[in-house]
Parts: structure tokens; sequence; C-alpha cells
């Protein structure tokens, strides 16, 4: 069917401005990726508490050993850590949504007991507190790729891609001392740390000697469920081989391919080493189809292809490795195809016309690219992609 590619697209975003939804974008931009924040909750978290006792006798300043309450560490996606600009920019959008100070690189909260000095004025009962905002939600990617325009014509926008997950992070920790009689505000910290004090407990009505108080039953249960529970899901999980093999998982296109750098020789040659990886090489009678790749196993939603990246020339499918999965610029590599979505890819396509494409990993959610244009280079998973456009390869089909 012919079709006519968009005579103009619309104008990108200016430098430093963050792309939207339906701007235009360029075949520069087909590698890219930017994070949209879809939700933010911010909720008023303990991490360190103790419940202590002044008596007339004791007021003053005095150092109070806490106890860990629950421990916060920052994580974009199924890293358990901060890797690549993808997660640094999210975080930033995440604090400007906010209208708070986050955590944008990797921390944690301590896990350790903290010490707090206080000045006690008057007798009572308190509750000594280490506390912060936990900042939680889920983010999407915008990703360039082809759109089809009322009118029949073609144009390059941002769109939302399939990509999604979930994010944590933190405001700057406070600390301070809150008794039962005082006013807070709700939705706080104080009054967080004001709960756990347990008010309407024995503890909180009874004499005591001056010092620590033993947390009540209901301190211990709070305790127990601000901590986070063991991750059972899948969402963190290494995807599981199969053992199946290629002829029998997959259901390839007959068309072959090679994912070249556009307009020039060197494209994706496939390994014929297992331990070594993808890599930009020159195509010739010598590359015993190497060069050569099937998308297998296809689908289509939205516009963005889903596929299965097989080598011809040494039938292994394109992944990243398992143990590889959260580390920016890790190697693309061949292994035995099996269901693994390590193995599958979003591949985003200019206008009809063009065979300019970007490749993105479904399960790290990282862009394809190459550091420089040069024989035996890498290709290499980029968490926001190539700013300078080489993460942009041309299908052509051989």
């Amino acid at each position: 069917m012919a079709v006519s590619p968009a005579a103009a697209a619309p104008a990108k975003p200016a430098a430093g401005q963050v792309a939207e939804p339906g701007q235009g974008c360029t075949a520069a931009d087909l590698g890219q990726r930017h994070p949209i924040i879809k939700s933010v909750e911010v909720s008023p978290t303990i991490t360190h508490f103790t419940g202590w006792y002044v008596t007339q006798g004791t007021t003053g300043t005095q150092t109070v050993t806490t106890t860990t309450q629950t421990t916060i560490s920052v994580s974009v996606g199924f890293n358990g850590s901060v890797q690549g600009s993808f997660a640094t920019e999210a975080l930033g959008m995440v604090g400007a949504s906010a209208g708070l100070n986050v955590q944008v690189n990797y921390s944690s909260t301590s896990t350790a007991s903290q010490s707090i000095t206080w000045n006690f004025r008057e007798p009572g009962y308190y509750g000594l507190y280490k506390g912060t905002k936990k900042v939680t939600g889920t983010y999407g990617s915008l990703n360039c790729n082809r759109v089809q325009q009322d009118d029949g014509s073609w144009a390059l926008k941002w769109i939302e891609g399939p990509d999604s997950g979930s994010y944590t992070t933190y405001t700057t920790l406070q600390e301070g001392a809150v008794r039962c009689e005082d006013q807070v505000p709700a939705n706080s910290i104080m009054r967080k740390a004001q709960e756990l004090l347990d008010c309407t407990s024995a503890a909180a009505k009874t004499e005591h000697p001056a010092g620590a108080v033993a947390p009540t039953a209901k301190q211990l249960r709070d305790r127990r469920a601000q901590r986070p529970a063991p991750n059972r899901g899948t969402s963190t999980e290494q995807p599981k081989a199969t053992g199946r093999s290629a002829q029998a998982a997959l259901a390839c296109r007959p068309v072959s391919y090679k994912i070249a750098v556009p307009g020039q020789p060197l494209s994706w040659g496939g390994p014929l080493l297992a331990d070594d990886g993808v890599r930009l090489r020159p195509s010739s009678i010598f590359s015993a189809h190497l060069d050569n790749w099937r998308l297998c196993n296809v689908t289509e939603h939205n516009g963005v292809l889903e596929a299965s990246l097989w080598n011809w020339g040494n039938g292994g499918c394109a992944t990243i490795a398992p143990q590889n999965a959260s580390t920016e610029q890790a190697v693309l590599m061949t292994v035995p195809c099996t269901e693994d979505d390590l193995q599958r890819f979003y591949i985003y396509r200019d206008v009809p016309g063009s065979d300019k494409i970007g490749v993105q990993n479904k399960y790290t959610g990282s862009m394809m690219g190459h550091d420089r244009y040069a024989d035996g280079e890498f290709i290499r998973q980029y968490s926001s992609g190539r700013q300078d456009g080489t993460g942009t390869y041309s299908l052509i089909g051989v």
C-alpha cells in the first residue's frame, strides 16, 4: 500500500525542555527514551523511634538511642539501585511533580540504631523519632515513533511507549520529639511518630522511671508493618529460560535484515563465541550470515512492534545477560532462544518510506546504541538512549 511521509514534523522541544506526548521528534530520536510520571504518592514514614520517659528531675539535654523502624531505598524500575540518566531524570520529575526535594541518586535510610540528642524542657512521655516523606509511584516512557495523522499522512511524535515501572525515593530525614498532648499537623511526620507513641496504652499513662519505655504491643505491630515485606513478585525476578529451541519456540518472518548504521557499511554482527557480544561489523561474503537478523514472534500494539531478534549465523537470540540487566552500558549478547523478556525488543519506526528504527529491550527498558562508530564496537544498552542519535539504526531487508 502506497503511503506518503509527512511533509514536515511538528517542532521538537527546545534544548532543556521536557518532551511531552504528541510533540514532534526526528529520526535521530528513535533510539531515545524519556520518563513520564504517571502517579505520585507521598506518605510520612518513621525510620527510627523509641519511647522515652522524662521525670521532673531529668529534664535537659539527653542523648537517646532509637530503634530502626523502616528502611527506605531509592530505586527506579526493577533495579535495586539507580543507574543511568533515565532514572535520574525520572526522580527529578518526581520531585518537581510533588514539589519536594527528593533523593535522585541511590541512597538508603540507615538500617542501624540512631542516636538523637534532645533538650527536654518538660517532664512527660516522649516519642523520639527520625522520619522522612516516602515518595512512591509509577512511571512510563516516552519514545519517538511514527503516528498516522487524520489526513492519512505520517509524522514522528513522542508517544507513551509500552515500557513502565515503579519508583521509590524519599525526602530529607527529620528528627525530633513529640508528646501525646502536643498538637501536630495531620498527615505529618510528627503525627506518625505520635501514632507510634500509642498514647492510649498503659505505658503512656503510667508513671515510669526516667529513660526508655518498653515498646507496647501496638508499637511492635506497627514496627513489623512498616518493615518492607520480602519481594515475592515477578517484577524484579530475573526471567527464567524454558530451554526450548529456536525452531520450537519462535515463528520467524521469512525476510532477513541487516540492522545497520544509517548510510554506513557497518551493521550489527552476531558473535561466534558464547562469551562475546554483538558488535558493529562490515558485511561481506565472509560474514556467514552473522549480519543477518530475523524478527520472530512479532506482535504490534499502538504502532510499536515487539519481536525477538534471531541471528541467522549463530542461531541465537539477542539478549541482555540476566546478571547485567541493571547495568548501564551492558553489552548485547546472543544466547539460545527461549521465552524470556530479556530476549524481547520494542522496535520504534520512522515514517513509511524510511527504514530507520530505534530498539528497546522489553525487560530492562533501555535503548540499544553504540559509543562510537568503529569496526568491532559493541552494541550496548543505555537507559535513556544515545543523545547524539547513534541509537538510530536502519532495518534493511536482504
